[in-house]
């Protein structure tokens, strides 16, 4: 649960590379996210790590990756009333392990309107046909480490 209440959105990081170990962790949690209706074909993750793409996602999406050693590219199917919620809850288990394994993370959603207007890039980053980019999550070792805000009244909750 800590790694819960430690995550927070990370937008400068070290030129380290994240190790396969550490990627692995992360795909494992994005493997174990839960789908609605178990329908397992409306989303579809790509990862980057090489610094030519990587450089061409922040030359196309206004460095809006922060400059991450390591990018995960959630897709969905454009037609699926459930890919953009299930993207969410990917995102999520994602930076919760990325907080657990000591690295920093950001849902990025404004690259993403970007991105969706570059096809050619993505097919290039490994997406399929009938697929838009739904959320991007720059990943790697924070170079700042900011002191965790006070979350814990953030939103309005209702007791009945």
């Amino acid at each position: 649960m800590n790694a819960i209440f430690e995550r927070e959105a990370g937008r400068k990081y070290t030129n380290e590379e994240v190790d396969e170990e550490k990627i692995q962790k992360l795909i494992d949690a994005f493997q174990a996210s839960p789908c609605a209706m178990h329908q397992t074909d409306v989303m579809e993750l790509s990862i980057i790590t090489k610094p030519e793409l990587l450089k061409k996602i922040e030359d196309s999406t206004d460095n809006s990756c922060y400059n991450a050693p390591l990018i995960f590219m959630i897709n969905t199917k454009k037609d699926s009333p459930f890919g953009e919620r299930d993207a969410s809850v990917a995102v999520e288990n994602v930076m919760v392990e990325a907080a657990d394994l000591g690295l920093g993370s950001v849902y990025v959603m404004g690259g993403v309107f970007a991105l969706n207007k570059f096809p050619e890039l993505q097919k290039e980053l490994g997406m399929n046909e009938g697929y838009e980019t739904t959320v991007l999550v720059p990943i790697g070792y924070p170079a700042d480490k900011e002191q965790v805000e006070d979350r814990s009244n953030r939103y309005k909750v209702v007791r009945k």
